[in-house]
């Protein structure tokens, strides 16, 4: 059934502190949840950090906290589904603050709106993405190319989705990447050998965005 067109605001953080994104998703989260803003998503590339989620038998460090404070990469506990996983410069990173019962949406069917996103746009870069049943992302073969972890409070959205464009791949070697033993992580770059400006990946991506949950 075609939703009724709706405002959705989409806002470049550029390259910004992982904390200081999360604390405007929860503003953005309370404004939305009282209709004081419009449906919005952030877009933003983060500089090292390994966020945990909310089930703990998921996330898996391979190195000790020192080390990674050590190595500047920053831990953050937060509260989004799923386990361990990492961002730093390169990754695409979008978080959306959606009233999902406005856009006619349930938890599942915007999980999958999310992975459609991102099939698309993958797929405009010569590579073609799958899903996988019980494990919400996106695969390449075996190698998972893209993550989602989402959290709904009070019918609204926020956390979201990280894609692999060109972002450094070892930084998953510190880590079980969403809690699932023996799983590769692939970027754009390492399956095409292709670089990408970001500037551009973000039109591409707002363009997407408005086309899907608008």
């Amino acid at each position: 059934m075609k939703r009724e067109m709706r405002s959705l605001r989409v806002v470049d953080c550029g390259v910004a502190n992982y904390c200081e994104v999360l604390q405007k998703q929860h503003e953005l989260h309370e404004k939305r949840r009282r209709g004081e803003t419009p449906n919005t998503v952030l877009i933003v590339e983060h500089p090292p950090v390994i966020t945990l989620g909310a089930r703990q038998s998921a996330n898996k460090l391979l190195v000790s906290r020192e080390e990674l404070a050590a190595r500047q990469i920053d831990v953050v506990d937060i509260r989004r589904g799923g386990g361990a996983t990492a961002h730093n410069p390169g990754q695409l990173v979008f978080y959306p603050i959606l009233h999902l019962q406005e856009l006619g949406l349930g938890i599942i069917d915007y999980i999958r709106e999310l992975e459609a996103i991102g099939i698309e746009l993958i797929h405009r870069l010569s590579i073609d993405t799958r899903r996988r049943a019980g494990f919400p992302g996106l695969w390449v073969g075996t190698k998972k190319i893209a993550s989602i972890g989402v959290r709904v409070s009070k019918g609204v959205t926020y956390h979201g989705m990280a894609i692999n464009i060109q972002n450094d791949l070892s930084i998953f070697d510190l880590l079980v990447p969403c809690g699932l033993n023996g799983v590769q992580m692939t970027s754009v770059l390492k399956e095409t050998g292709v670089r990408h400006k970001m500037s551009c990946m973000k039109d591409r991506l707002k363009k997407l965005l408005v086309a899907h949950l608008s």
